[in-house]
């Protein structure tokens, strides 16, 4: 059995600071190092205890940093100063400026999930193993709002309505196997859809993970 996914949790409420750590602790998966209330101790607390996962609350209190982007400024910082350390931003906004925002430097080992998603265990487990291991998750319902806007305005790519499905699977963070999973596909018919949809992207193809998400942020870019 492989070791617990060490984790700092960041939120300045605290019954959802504790709650969440309850609810991670509870899974086995995951043990919460240390659990913090604004952006400054969540930095000190990454430099002390060297967790291998940050989940933060978007918005903070704490020194002089932006303010409504706290969270998403201190993953930048965390990133920089600790690369191995993922980050999970929860987040109450769905508007995607805020994702984009997030992932202006690169994707690598950063994910955004609305904050409802703490009720979700899998869901929440699932972008915690995916930034552990340097991949990318972009919460879904962020990524199907754009989507519908992206159709109203009639300017995306020719994506097929099956490569759209693949699509949202790619923004969950999933693996191939995964998405056949879900999609009831073959793994070929997944392999197939991702090209084309690299191709039609113009991206290069690549088994990474965070390209993936790289792909989706490519596709529903602020610009659309």
């Amino acid at each position: 059995m492989s070791e617990p996914i060490r984790t700092v949790v960041a939120d300045d409420h605290y019954l959802v600071r504790e709650g969440t750590r309850q609810l991670l602790e509870m899974s086995g998966e995951v043990t919460v190092v240390g659990a913090v209330g604004d952006a400054d101790e969540l930095l000190d607390a990454v430099r002390r205890l060297g967790p291998d996962v940050v989940i933060t609350d978007i918005r903070m209190p704490g020194g002089e940093w932006r303010q409504g982007f706290e969270g998403i400024d201190a993953a930048h910082r965390i990133r920089s100063a600790h690369p191995k350390v993922g980050v999970v931003v929860l987040s109450q906004f769905s508007d995607a400026l805020f994702a984009f925002e997030l992932f202006k430097h690169g994707t690598e080992g950063y994910a955004y999930l609305l904050k409802d998603r703490v009720g979700d265990l899998d869901e929440l487990l699932g972008a915690i193993r995916a930034v552990a291991t340097g991949g990318s998750v972009i919460d879904p319902k962020v990524v199907e709002g754009l989507l519908a806007r992206r159709d109203v305005r009639g300017q995306q790519e020719a994506l097929t309505a099956r490569e759209r499905d693949v699509l949202r699977e790619m923004a969950h963070g999933r693996t191939n196997s995964a998405i056949a999973r879900a999609l009831h596909l073959s793994i070929s018919s997944v392999e197939k859809n991702v090209n084309a949809i690299f191709t039609k992207l113009g991206l290069e193809n690549s088994g990474d993970v965070h390209r993936r998400v790289a792909a989706v942020l490519a596709y529903l870019g602020p610009e659309a």
